[in-house]
């Protein structure tokens, strides 16, 4: 009977539970080695001809003075593809658990609009010219729109994720119009506007990186203390509120983690798609349903595909150069066509 109890397909036995803990560590592993290789990839592969054994170099301190600048150079770029790439897959996770929807990205909070909007603004209107003073106003524009479609989005009786989602795009519609009427209409703007908006990790510094570091350790705080309720929520408003969890409040602090994420990244490299829509279902074949698990997750996959991606834009055109935020729009929209033949197959 003992021995029975113990091999019953899906028994608790010890077997079951070294399998349970096994997959999950391979993967994390996995994902380590891979961030690990993409980090060292970025700093090693450029424009400029540079390898593995150059870095190794450099950080030994063997190498000439030329190839030591060329690859302390990629140290920044290389720092906020590892920010950014976490916030925007943290997001993607958190914006796809609160609303139930395996399609939902940051930009469904309109905040890549509200900082194109601000960008544009400070550019049109205050007389900041250059790419270094626009990326400053980035950042208010895109934590006010996210703020505007959360009230939107959270008053009146009807309140709910229809009114929600309803909401973003109604706000990005309207920022969008505003940016085209001003980048159109006034040239000298949409040259400054038109580097940003492609979304690329190049031509930054550190101080970009420090100047949004705050707010993305305020969002991912914020998504590590929520995770247990996002558990619960995923079962329902109803189940959740009979397991003691409120609704409203966890998807509040969801909605906020989300905007301080995408405000952060967005503000620093500008708009990149996809990778907050694909990195989220990469994660849920790897670390399963777990809210916990999957952020971990999610700050590991992200910044890996994202940096990874970077180098495929820096070696495919070289010694030119593919932004980013182009090479993943091309690797993203295979990813937005299998999710969406998944949803109608699960239909």
């Amino acid at each position: 009977m003992t021995l029975t109890a113990r091999t019953a397909p899906g028994g608790a036995g010890p077997g079951s539970t070294r399998a349970r803990v096994a997959r999950p560590l391979f993967f994390l592993l996995a994902s380590l080695a891979v961030l690990a290789f993409a980090v060292l990839a970025s700093v090693a592969f450029g424009s400029h001809p540079t390898s593995i054994g150059d870095v190794l170099a450099v950080l030994d301190g063997t190498a000439d003075a030329n190839t030591t600048t060329v690859i302390e150079s990629r140290y920044p770029r290389t720092a906020l593809g590892l920010l950014a790439g976490l916030c925007l897959a943290v997001a993607g996770t958190l914006m796809q658990g609160i609303t139930r929807n395996p399609l939902a990205d940051p930009s469904l909070l309109g905040i890549t609009a509200g900082a194109s909007a601000g960008i544009v603004s400070a550019t049109a209107f205050l007389g900041v010219s250059g790419q270094w003073g626009a990326v400053w106003w980035a950042l208010p524009g895109a934590l006010l729109a996210g703020l505007l479609v959360h009230v939107v989005g959270s008053a009146g009786s009807g309140a709910g994720l229809v009114r929600l989602v309803l909401a973003g795009a109604v706000v990005t519609a309207v920022l969008n119009a505003y940016v085209q009427a001003v980048t159109l209409g006034l040239p000298r703007v949409f040259d400054s506007y038109r580097y940003w908006v492609v979304g690329a990790l190049g031509g930054r510094d550190f101080d970009v990186l420090l100047s949004v570091l705050p707010l993305a350790g305020l969002g991912l705080l914020v998504a590590v203390l929520i995770a247990p309720g996002l558990n619960a929520l995923a079962l329902g408003d109803e189940t959740a509120a009979a397991l003691g969890t409120s609704p409203a409040a966890m998807r509040a602090g969801g909605l906020l983690a989300s905007t301080l994420l995408c405000a952060a990244a967005t503000a620093a490299v500008g708009p990149i798609g996809f990778v907050g829509l694909a990195v989220p279902h990469i994660v849920r074949a790897l670390a399963g349903v777990g809210f916990r698990a999957q952020i971990v997750f999610s700050a590991i996959v992200g910044p890996a595909l994202l940096l990874l991606a970077d180098v495929a834009g820096r070696l495919v055109l070289r010694p030119q150069e593919l932004m980013v935020g182009v090479v993943t729009a091309f690797v993203g929209a295979p990813a937005l066509l299998l999710a969406v033949r998944r949803m109608k197959g699960n239909a």
